[in-house]
């Protein structure tokens, strides 16, 4: 296999594993602060870090046309405003289970609006591995048991959940518009300004000044591991992967998202490591190998649809 390509899929297995670790920050950051709070404060500070390094780094920048504005706009709304706001609303009143299901199926939505819009194609191999991993992640936050899963209940945060799953795949499916244009810095840059702008009335509207004061130093440190990690880091590594191969196939490592989060909980929060996430994490493994593996083209298959055809 291609050198840089391997070079991409490691870049992406660790940037969606880096993003495992926000449900432990985020955890401890809505201890102090409202969901929307703790996601402005995330991406007005990296805002702070994104623009003076683009700036420093990126030459010749294309100027932004009015369409080009416009469609960092709604990147800002979806992956930086509504999918954050809904996160961490998830994360104080949703069981992580079930937000990690919902995050799972993820992958399953970018690939078919990636195919709808951006004629990406779809392989068999995408599809099989993308339903490997989700499986694996069906038994890591489940535990193996999948009766858990079935016999959770529809909630309204479940509506909450379902806004984060479709408004990240809008956000990945927007960018490859966007990086065709701008490199992976830009426009995540642009994405994360204009979401700042976004989430900063609402943050006025639910926090004040003696919030702020009163918070811990616990929930900074969480909220400095968002902003830099979580971010500026895996945000700028994750569309420069969709950048290379493209949203679909980008898509199916954000199934690294639960296992790292389980094996985090297990390292930081003291939780159990079973048998089950094992086999599950094997699971997801196994299915990013699948979806990322390209077979040699078998001109055997194409000589037989022609003789179909002409019969």
């Amino acid at each position: 296999m291609n050198h840089r390509l391997w070079v991409t899929y490691v870049t992406l297995a660790i940037s969606t594993s880096i993003w495992g670790s926000g449900f432990i920050a985020g955890k401890v950051a809505i201890e102090s602060f409202e969901p929307t709070t703790v996601a402005f404060f995330r991406f007005f500070l990296a805002s702070l870090i994104l623009f003076p390094f683009m700036w420093l780094k990126e030459k010749n920048i294309p100027k932004p046309t009015k369409k080009d504005w416009l469609l960092f706009s709604l990147l800002g709304l979806t992956g930086i405003a509504i999918y954050n706001i809904c996160f961490f609303l998830a994360s104080k009143h949703a069981p992580v289970i079930k937000s990690s299901l919902f995050i799972g199926a993820n992958p399953v939505l970018i690939v078919i609006l990636s195919g709808l819009f951006l004629k990406e194609t779809i392989t068999k191999n995408n599809i099989y591995g993308m339903i490997f991993a989700l499986i694996g992640v069906f038994i890591i936050v489940s535990n193996g048991d999948l009766l858990q899963v079935l016999q959770m209940g529809f909630e309204p945060i479940d509506f909450i959940l379902l806004m984060a799953v479709i408004s990240w795949a809008l956000y990945s499916v927007l960018g490859k518009i966007a990086l065709k244009k701008y490199s992976s810095i830009v426009t995540t840059t642009y994405a994360v300004g204009f979401g700042t702008l976004f989430l900063f009335p609402l943050m006025i509207m639910e926090t004040t000044w003696s919030d702020i004061a009163a918070s811990s130093v616990s929930a900074w440190v969480s909220i400095l591991h968002l902003t830099v990690f979580v971010t500026v880091v895996s945000f700028v590594m994750y569309y420069n992967g969709i950048q290379k191969i493209g949203a679909a196939k980008a898509s199916i490592f954000i199934n690294f998202m639960p296992v790292s989060a389980v094996i985090m909980a297990a390292l930081f929060l003291g939780e159990t490591f079973t048998t089950a996430h094992a086999l599950g994490a094997l699971f997801v493994l196994g299915g990013v190998f699948i979806g990322t593996h390209k077979k040699k083209e078998k001109r055997k298959d194409n000589t037989i649809k022609k003789i179909m055809k002409s019969s």
